[in-house]
């Protein structure tokens, strides 16, 4: 297994990845209209040995109060049914944290199970007066700070771009 940086061809892998992972085909869309509109910040792949892809993290731009303050929201994250419970989910998650935080991002916003998330420090939003778009998603909402000033002066709603508003 080899875990990487996805590169244009295996666009065509996540998209079969996300169709055969979800129940309808919204997450394979949202990627693929995130991807065409240069709004998907990264992205990284699991590879088997042949090169399939096997799971994948996105992370895309989000704002705080209509601001930008370098901050990404990760959606999605799948691993393929044969290959989950073997830590793939982490080792993407963690590959993709390391990352922002060589590039310079500033925190990660996550709408997911805390009792997952919360392993990689992700802790929830309200703690720190931070809200998310989606009222009735608030016990879910997560954050998660790669720098150490990230959280300063920034109090309020977390917006995703309009892309998530169809899920």
């Amino acid at each position: 297994m080899l875990i990487r940086v996805e590169i244009p061809v295996d666009a065509m892998g996540i998209d079969r990845l996300l169709r055969e992972s979800f129940a309808t085909s919204a997450e394979a869309e949202l990627v693929q209209k995130l991807r065409e509109d240069g709004l998907l910040t990264l992205g990284i792949v699991a590879t088997d040995d042949e090169g399939h892809v096997i799971g994948y993290i996105g992370f895309t731009p989000v704002d705080v109060n209509g601001h930008d303050h370098n901050w990404v929201g990760l959606a999605p994250l799948v691993v393929a049914q044969p290959y989950r419970c073997q830590g793939i989910g982490e080792k993407l998650v963690y590959e993709g944290l390391d990352s922002l935080n060589e590039f310079g991002y500033g925190a990660v916003v996550v709408l997911g199970e805390p009792e997952y998330y919360r392993r990689f420090g992700f802790r929830l939003a309200t703690e720190y007066q931070l809200r998310c778009q989606w009222p009735e998603r608030e016990k879910c909402f997560q954050v998660y700070t790669l720098a150490d000033v990230a959280l300063e002066n920034c109090r309020g709603l977390v917006t995703y771009p309009s892309h998530f508003d169809h899920m």
